[in-house]
């Protein structure tokens, strides 16, 4: 019976523990889309970090910014798929939407991005389960939870936006 409920407890402490991550990186989100607030991001990230380890001491961190141009952009780069069979192929042309001049799987660049980009924050967390006993149920010594926000940065200056262009190599 003790086993059984020190594993729902540690069930019970990872969705406490996703709530906390998830609402700090949404409050930490819109922070960092206000003028000036894309400059501070290690203070923004701390803020988070801080929430975290009121409930979770021990965790680590690793956190990921990438922004687009827009929402629409934020998936595969579009190619012509000749041979139907769901996988860009060498010589299949392709619109180069982040203008690197290479057919991308995300076509987003690292960092917050600039006015009027579309950022995608996540934060991976792992941390140590609560009771030792997660061995017994088959589970790690650690449990590993994400959160992700995508918010739209306040257009304060003149956005640098890429022109698409169709690319066959």
């Amino acid at each position: 019976m003790m086993l059984l409920l020190m594993g729902l407890s540690d069930l019970a402490y990872q969705i406490y523990a996703q709530s906390i991550l998830n609402g700090a990186l949404q409050k930490a989100g819109r922070d960092a889309t206000i003028q000036g607030a894309a400059n501070n991001t290690t203070d923004i990230d701390n803020k988070v970090k801080t929430m975290v380890k009121k409930i979770a001491a021990n965790a680590t961190f690793v956190v990921t910014r990438k922004n687009y141009d827009s929402f629409s952009v934020i998936k595969p780069e579009p190619f012509i798929d000749n041979n139907s069979n769901g996988v860009r192929n060498p010589g299949e042309c392709y619109t180069d939407i982040n203008g690197n001049g290479q057919w991308d799987q995300d076509p987003g660049d690292d960092g917050q991005g600039g006015a009027n980009d579309v950022t995608l924050y996540t934060m991976t967390v792992t941390y140590p389960r609560l009771f030792p006993v997660a061995g017994l149920f088959g589970w790690p010594s650690t449990q590993t939870i994400s959160a992700s926000t995508l918010l739209k940065n306040q257009p304060y200056a003149s956005q640098t936006v890429v022109t698409p262009k169709q690319i066959c190599t």
